[in-house]
């Protein structure tokens, strides 16, 4: 008679030499692929989905600067807090597909005004304190970065008029898997 405790450890056993030695590993059967690629395109379809809302709801709850600095304008407070609940409903629908890996990142644009290097370092400080605002909110502070983009993704070029302008200086999120 083989004692309990041998057996109990004989599936240890195999799962640690079926890691630890290659080509012992068992072939992935066609059903296993296929629900693999199923599951893909189904992940990259709720990325998207996940993407174009966000895309929506950073636009409807856009925040003003002050000229030329990364100081929120009055007023954000209400626009931040439907931002992460846009957040948190997103990782929700994230955490019920099983997507347990993934940043949502927050790019800062300017408008083509002003020197390029200047843009750029100021689009990264107002998606910093953008990202502070979600992180005060609720949002934790290792699902979200941020990142300067100055004026190189316009929304509208050329942006040669007031309005114009004002359509590139943004900041968007997305979720990046």
């Amino acid at each position: 008679m083989v004692p309990a405790t041998r057996v109990r450890s004989l599936p240890l056993l195999a799962a640690v030499l079926l890691a630890a030695v290659p080509g012992l590993a068992p072939a992935q059967t066609p059903w296993d692929a296929a629900k693999k690629v199923a599951g893909g395109a189904t992940v990259g379809k709720l990325e998207k989905e996940i993407n174009r809302r966000l895309l929506e709801e950073g636009r409807k709850n856009q925040c003003a600067f002050k000229t030329d600095t990364d100081v929120l304008e009055p007023g954000c407070d209400a626009k931040m807090k439907k931002l992460s609940n846009a957040l948190v409903d997103a990782k929700k629908r994230l955490n019920g597909a099983g997507v347990k890996n993934f940043k949502f990142v927050v790019s800062g644009h300017t408008d083509s005004t002003g020197a390029a290097k200047h843009n750029d370092e100021l689009s990264a400080k107002r998606a910093a304190v953008v990202e502070r605002e979600l992180v005060a909110k609720g949002i934790p502070a290792a699902e979200i970065e941020s990142v300067g983009m100055g004026s190189k993704k316009p929304l509208v070029t050329p942006d040669d008029t007031a309005a114009k302008r004002a359509k590139n200086r943004r900041y968007e999120i997305q979720v990046r898997l």
